[in-house]
């Protein structure tokens, strides 16, 4: 599977569930507690350009241009930085999650074995970024004369194709492919995650695919087959789409 596949937004979302494997899934759902941050991001309305708390501006550069290029804005929805995946991505670095509080993290480490055997890495997901990007820039900075986020779009395209068929050679991370993975993942659970997380601003991925979101109650629609529901979504926090 290409980079190039994840052009068309169709292909992404039949491959949005079934493509992330289960160790990069957000965890379980006591992570996911409402904080008093989660529900000023769901508001996504402030003027105040969102600030990241975990990344440095050169990593916030190259997360914004990655994300872009796996999920880039088309006339069915937004694309990833419009939905405010970075953002999400931000947040949760700063969460149990992205510190690994709740994965074994105490060794052996086999890297040399298939990834499908699952993470063998010593990194927590926030360890991953910060190593995997370091390597990245220096990578197309000694290739290309330039850092990720500088690169034309089709040379970003031809670096993350090598991330993700593992080609890459990164000095620090044995597996860059393992990194894609975690890219691709995070990438995804931004963009379909309730806004209270900081990703899907204005509930835009539920609009493109007709998602209803947080209503709870059906009943008037129940014995209308065929009829398309006219409302739209609702996240968690009430916030209307």
């Amino acid at each position: 599977m290409s980079i190039e596949s994840f052009r068309s937004r169709r292909t992404f979302l039949k491959q949005a569930i079934s493509v992330v494997p289960s160790v990069t899934l957000l965890a379980s759902a006591s992570e996911l507690v409402m904080s008093k941050g989660a529900q000023a991001a769901s508001n996504g309305r402030s003027a105040t350009p969102y600030q990241p708390t975990f990344f440095t501006p050169a990593e916030w550069a190259f997360l914004n241009a990655a994300t872009d290029r796996l999920i880039p804005p088309n006339a069915d929805g937004p694309g990833a930085v419009e939905a405010g995946v970075p953002e999400f991505i931000d947040r949760q670095m700063e969460s149990g999650y992205g510190h690994g509080e709740f994965w074994y993290m105490s060794g052996p480490f086999v890297t040399d074995v298939d990834m499908t055997l699952g993470y063998q890495l010593n990194y927590t997901p926030r360890d991953l970024y910060r190593a995997a990007i370091a390597d990245i820039d220096k990578v197309c900075t000694d290739t290309h004369g330039h850092p990720f986020h500088e690169l034309d779009g089709s040379t970003q395209d031809e670096v993350l194709t090598s991330l993700q068929k593992g080609t890459l050679a990164l000095p620090h991370v044995v597996k860059s492919g393992e990194f894609f993975i975690q890219l691709l993942a995070n990438t995804k659970e931004g963009y379909f995650a309730d806004p209270m997380y900081g990703g899907n601003k204005h509930m835009g991925s539920w609009k493109m695919i007709g998602f209803t979101g947080a209503r709870a109650d059906f009943t008037d629609w129940m014995n209308k087959q065929g009829q398309v529901y006219p409302l739209g979504p609702v996240s968690v926090l009430g916030e209307k789409g």
